[in-house]
């Protein structure tokens, strides 16, 4: 479905990814108040494809398609889902754009990795509200395609979203005047594509720092250490979610939060495995909610290794546990969750525990700043309990350790 041109006046806009910088967009609109009309209308060309048996996805959808009338030209909030192609991803990405819906902000669907061509008609499309975009919001400026957009933007406020950990190590890149690199890629070899590429995100990361032409703000709720001068950072609290779901209702025994470490190669398979068992032995978790990216073959493995129930969450799981129901203890290993749930959870008595990852599960590909950013991951966590690594015999130890804690 490809979407026509929205309102005429495009004051924000904003560029999302993944399902959770579409949320954090939503956390920051309503923190600063932009954009929300309340009419809960898309606005005219939104392009949000119906997700498949979910009869009022489809009915969002074929509103969408009718050209209902949204946010008046000249107001509000536009946000631009550069959609992915994995399709749990797309799908809750769906699910946060009907809630985008519902809070009275414009939707448009972009398919811009449908085809050899289609990053030339997303950005050929893009280009018109790109230039009369007041602010540009974002949620990943390690992306290509958002560092490309920057190159083409005359917009004098530009905001960073949190997209998770990758936060931190953006805003200490920046204040450093390193190259934008992933975290899990630093220290590799750079490809032709890196080469070829380079001079745009040169450029994206100069217009990343604030000038007397134009200002810059990082909304995050990640612990952040270095901060380029002049950069505005704004504490995301997650006031959104909570104003909006929960409280939960808490069952017995955990839940156990997976993560994509396998998949990005810093973590080996058998060892991601068997801490998860052990993990589940020690503190009578139940259920996996599974890492969007986590591939289907290693979730029924686990599956059938663990005993546990995996879960594919159909939205960020900082709004599943905020509606619940939801264990009274959430397990998980280094990752965005141990920072943001505490913050989604203020005001519930349940509890988030990090296990650390024990630098023998990684693999011999893993970045060489891999343990140490992971560590840092767990040590700036706040409100958590700390767990040592879950490896064979030392589940009950784990759990006493937690429990004199």
């Amino acid at each position: 479905m490809s979407p026509r041109a929205g309102s005429a006046g495009h004051p924000t806009l904003a560029f999302v990814e993944s399902p959770v910088q579409l949320l954090n967009v939503l956390e920051w609109a309503y923190a600063h108040a932009v954009g929300t009309t309340g009419s809960g209308a898309p606005g005219p060309g939104a392009g949000i494809p119906a997700p498949r048996d979910r009869r009022s996805g489809a009915g969002r959808a074929a509103a969408v398609d009718a050209g209902a009338a949204g946010p008046q030209a000249g107001e509000g909030l536009t946000l631009v889902v550069l959609s992915p192609t994995d399709p749990m991803t797309r799908g809750q990405l769906r699910r946060m754009a009907e809630l985008a819906l519902d809070e009275g902000h414009e939707v448009r669907w972009e398919e811009a990795r449908g085809g050899a061509l289609a990053p030339f008609r997303t950005i050929g499309g893009l280009t018109p509200l790109l230039r009369r975009a007041r602010r540009v919001v974002m949620g990943d400026p390690f992306s290509r395609y958002v560092q490309l957009l920057l190159t083409i933007t005359r917009a004098r406020e530009l905001v960073v979203v949190d997209d998770g950990t990758a936060t931190m190590e953006f805003v200490a890149q920046l204040a450093r005047g390193e190259r934008l690199v992933r975290w899990h890629r630093k220290g590799g070899r750079r490809g032709a594509r890196d080469l070829l590429f380079a001079p745009v995100s040169s450029a994206a990361r100069r217009r990343l720092m604030p000038s007397a032409r134009r200002t810059v703000e990082v909304f995050s709720s990640m612990p952040i250490d270095e901060t380029p001068a002049g950069v505005t950072v704004t504490a995301n609290g997650f006031a959104w979610t909570r104003s909006r779901f929960g409280p939960p209702r808490l069952t017995k025994g955990a839940d156990l939060v997976g993560t994509s470490l396998v998949e990005t190669g810093v973590v080996d398979g058998e060892r991601y495995l068997e801490a998860v068992r052990a993990l589940a032995k020690a503190h009578g978790a139940r259920r996996y909610f599974a890492h969007r990216r986590e591939s289907p073959e290693k979730l029924r493995h686990l599956a059938v290794e663990t005993g546990l129930e995996v879960v594919r969450p159909d939205l960020p799981l900082e709004l599943i546990a905020r509606r619940g129901p939801i264990g009274r203890t959430i397990l998980s290993f280094p990752s965005t969750v141990v920072h943001t749930l505490p913050l989604a959870l203020v005001g519930t008595e349940v509890r988030v525990a990090v296990c650390d990852i024990d630098p023998e599960w990684l693999t011999d590909h893993a970045s060489p700043r891999a343990q140490g950013f992971l560590s840092g991951v767990t040590g700036t966590a706040r409100d958590v309990d700390r767990l040592p690594s879950a490896v064979p015999g030392q589940g009950v130890a784990a759990e006493q350790d937690m429990t004199a804690g």
